[in-house]
């Protein structure tokens, strides 16, 4: 019997419209061009339409398949459960939907196998990739891949691209410490990832959007940033501990220390404009994006909110010269601080204008709120020189934030990965 090389899990959940064609073609795939053994393993969470019993269908029919069910729903809960029981060396998981052509397949898992690196992902946004999507999911997508650059330093280009692979035994040692059951899954496997030093391959991929997607774009978006959130509370905190599985950590860039002479008044205030103009085109593009469907105060709210972490992380670094994870938290807090005053300001002007005219148009909020975000930026730029980044700072303090080793910890062994009600029907596994 031959080593199983590559497990590729497709998680469904309510998906009985596209479950069978989808399988049917990536089994015609594997047995035609792909060079590895491998089997699929159709991972149902929580359906309540037909889709378990096609599943189960296509386990019996195909020998290449197998079909696992979970009572619970969760994209993260399935591919951890699968993931944390498979035998395979690669482990790897694309949507149903099959919106990644299927051609990335070999060269996403080749490097695995290889031993050249430990994770891949399709990436929709680096160049050779080609991509056919709407304008609103673009949009989402830089924006959260730009967050995630800024704020958390991390240097992969696309979280969430439903096409990944990991290495089994890189897995094992990560698994354990992902929590979330969601979407943010992906996310926070890759920031462990490169916390942990291991090495992450990109692949450009071919992308057609499926226009039929059931997945809530606002929920999910909310829910990543509620997982960042937590991610960036506990590296700072030191209650995640990641041991370093391989190499030094690429979660923060090296960088010298930046000479305090070298932050004159005039090169803060150029840098800080360029990053001012960049994030009010992003709170005025993710407004307008949530005024669609919320009032124009929880738009207001959410997207300065937004916005204002990811300038308070990249004045930060590009503006006063600050690198390294040092003191990083206590920075936020009081970038939040100035943000309820920006909040307030804006909020503000909003009851102004109803006040003043009962159904005022879209054009006139975005003036005001423009006109409040300037006057907000002024005051935000003065507490950020004076009081979020102000004092004295030793230039060894930067040294020691981005030369000091990651803490390593013990890992917990995760037990029995399908903890849930499970029934499982596999058929032959290629030979």
């Amino acid at each position: 019997m031959k080593v199983l090389q590559v497990d590729v899990v497709v998680p469904v959940r309510n998906e009985e419209r596209d479950l069978a064609p989808s399988i049917r073609r990536l089994v015609t795939y594997l047995r035609e061009s792909f060079p590895f053994t491998a089997r699929v393993t159709i991972a149902d969470n929580g359906s309540t339409d037909a889709t378990w019993a096609i599943a189960a269908g296509l386990a019996r029919e195909l020998a290449e398949v197998r079909a696992v069910h979970m009572e619970l729903p969760g994209r993260g809960r399935a591919l951890r459960a699968i993931w944390s029981e498979s035998d395979a060396e690669v482990l790897a998981y694309m949507d149903v939907d099959l919106s990644t052509d299927l051609n990335a397949l070999m060269p996403l898992v080749a490097p695995l196998l290889s031993g050249h690196s430990d994770l891949a992902i399709g990436t929709r946004l680096a160049r050779g990739s080609r991509v056919i999507r709407g304008p609103r999911r673009e949009l989402i997508s830089r924006g959260y891949n730009m967050l995630l650059r800024t704020c958390m330093g991390a240097r992969f280009s696309d979280a969430q691209c439903g096409f990944k692979a990991i290495r089994r035994d890189q897995a094992r040692a990560l698994l354990p410490l992902t929590q979330d059951t969601g979407w943010f899954f992906d996310t926070e496997l890759l920031v462990l990832a490169e916390r942990a030093g291991l090495r992450i391959h990109e692949i450009p991929v071919d992308w057609v959007d499926d226009l039929d997607s059931k997945v809530d774009v606002i929920a999910t978006a909310l829910g990543d940033l509620r997982g960042m959130a937590r991610l960036g509370v506990g590296f700072a905190r030191g209650t995640i501990q990641v041991p370093q599985l391989r190499g030094p950590s690429l979660a923060v860039p090296r960088s010298g220390v930046r000479p305090a002479s070298s932050h004159a008044l005039a090169l803060q205030i150029a840098r800080f404009a360029v990053i001012g103009v960049a994030s009010t085109i992003a709170y005025v593009l993710l407004f307008l994006m949530l005024r669609v469907i919320m009032s124009a105060q929880a738009a207001n709210v959410i997207s300065l909110l937004v916005t204002a972490v990811a300038n308070t992380a990249a004045n930060r670094r590009v503006t006063f010269g600050i690198s390294g994870r040092s003191n990083a938290a206590r920075h936020q807090f009081k970038g939040l601080i100035a943000f309820g005053i920006g909040l307030a300001l804006t909020s503000g002007a909003l009851v102004a204008l109803n006040a003043g005219s009962a159904q005022p148009g879209r054009g006139t909020e975005i003036s005001v709120l423009i006109a409040a975000n300037l006057v907000a930026t002024v005051i935000r730029f003065l507490l950020y020189r004076h009081w979020v980044f102000g004092g004295p700072r030793r230039a060894s303090d930067d040294w020691r934030a981005d030369d000091e080793p990651a803490p390593s910890g013990p890992v917990q062994p995760f037990g029995s990965a399908v903890q849930l009600k499970a029934m499982t029907t596999q058929g032959e596994r290629t030979s």
